[in-house]
């Protein structure tokens, strides 16, 4: 009785989660490969056609109770052998029996152990890869539905590109883009980890896991606060900056609920449960609002908001702070207004107090001169105009007198003209 070998194959199953009904039918498919391996044995089907194996005339069975393992070869009875290892001649049936005649077959059972060593390491072979194939389904069928969920895990080794996880019947891994500079991932070390995705290297399975996911901070809030798993309390929104700061927007369904005190926890508890998974991360925890004036004001917590002006077509806004608060609400290196303006979805400008008051005068100083400039050029354009006209004034005035000139002069050269012929016709009467 192989009761080590049943021993072995069910700590097997429980380290690797697999079917003992797999082990034991890889078992057996690598003892008929085995088998085949040692006497080379090929049935009619693969002599006729290469791409074809019948193995329908070897079996093998393992007890599933003692362990212990047979292969049985299917004989057939003729009148002339010529492959020993699947027929028989008539007269050695007729030596077995008087009943069997040509065309009979019989079975013929085969001891594994006079296998060779080629036969055994073909047997190994098969073996694992059935149990990787197997393992692999496994893994399939059990995360593909768990991406998106958090899984403890521990941490196993690490190196300067990922960092390998045992996450129970499982190794995940843990890439360098995925991690926080907070984490220390020192061996047997217990963490949490979000299953991102199931992907296939060196074609095996691979768990990609995340410690910088901002789903991350999200489940871990489900799992903390009963009133978000129950749906009281619903996270609207999350920015993070991983092994830095976090920003999460709450709102509460029921009006008696405090969605950010539900969060907080008395004396802090909730919450700090939470900063101590993420190995200190600061988390600033708001109140989600409608109205996005107040919405953004709240998103640039700690720092205390005077005035926003929200423009709706291009999603910005002007945030007016008080002077001293005014690095407080840009955070160091930008990192609280960053934060803000991806939690909130809106582009925000931070201005002091006296920078929006030196916006503002500019912004009248220049509407004023731009006003003064068209006066100007409207009080150019009238005095223009009026020179225009006066122009037009003399002109016609000039062109009345020479007007009354000319008719004048016609008139006394009229005159001179009558006065003359009135002097000749004198003299002529004298």
């Amino acid at each position: 009785m192989n009761l080590e070998l049943i021993e072995a194959l069910r700590m097997l199953e429980k380290e690797r989660g697999l079917d003992v009904e797999v082990i034991f039918e890889s078992i057996e498919e690598a003892l008929v490969s085995a088998y085949r391996r040692e006497f080379d044995i090929k049935s009619a089907d693969r002599r006729e056609d290469d791409e074809e194996e019948d193995s329908d005339d070897i079996t093998a069975s393992v007890d599933r109770e003692t362990g212990e393992m047979r292969v049985y070869q299917t004989m057939t009875v003729v009148e002339e052998v010529t492959d020993p290892h699947s027929e028989l001649s008539l007269v050695d049936a007729k030596a077995l029996s008087d009943e069997l005649d040509l065309g009979d077959q019989l079975v013929r059972e085969v001891d594994p152990a006079d296998f060779g060593r080629l036969a055994a390491q073909t047997a190994k072979s098969v073996i694992n890869q059935r149990l990787a194939q197997a393992e692999k389904e496994r893994i399939q069928n059990e995360f593909s539905g768990r991406v998106g969920e958090l899984s403890a895990g521990i941490v196993q080794r690490k190196d300067r590109r990922e960092v390998t996880v045992d996450i129970g019947r499982a190794e995940a891994v843990l890439p360098n883009n995925e991690q926080s500079r907070l984490d220390g991932y020192n061996f047997n070390q217990r963490m949490k980890f979000y299953i991102m995705k199931v992907d296939e290297r060196r074609n095996r399975p691979v768990i990609i896991i995340s410690r910088s996911h901002p789903n991350l901070v999200r489940r871990l809030f489900e799992q903390e606060i009963p009133e978000i798993s129950s749906g009281v309390v619903e996270i609207v929104s999350i920015s993070r900056e991983a092994g830095s700061r976090t920003k999460i927007a709450v709102a509460s369904s029921d009006p008696n609920v405090d969605s950010v005190g539900a969060c907080v926890g008395q004396r802090g508890l909730r919450v700090q449960a939470i900063i101590d998974e993420l190995n200190g991360e600061k988390i600033d925890i708001i109140e989600w609002d409608p109205d996005p004036v107040v919405y953004i004001s709240n998103a640039l917590s700690p720092a205390k908001v005077i005035r926003v002006e929200t423009n709706e077509d291009d999603q910005s806004a002007i945030v007016v702070v008080p002077d001293h608060q005014l690095s407080l609400a840009i955070g160091r290196e930008g990192q609280n207004a960053r934060l803000a303006a991806r939690l909130t979805g809106w582009r925000i400008d931070i201005k002091s107090e006296a920078q929006y008051r030196e916006m503002i005068e500019t912004e009248l100083m220049s509407r004023f001169d731009q006003a003064l400039a068209e006066d100007e050029e409207e009080w150019q354009n009238d005095q223009i105009s009026a020179f225009d006209e006066i122009d037009e004034d003399i002109s016609a005035e000039h062109e009345n007198d020479d007007e009354v000139e000319i008719d004048e002069l016609d008139t006394d050269i009229s005159l001179e003209s009558e006065n003359d012929g009135e002097v000749e016709t004198d003299e002529q009467a004298e």
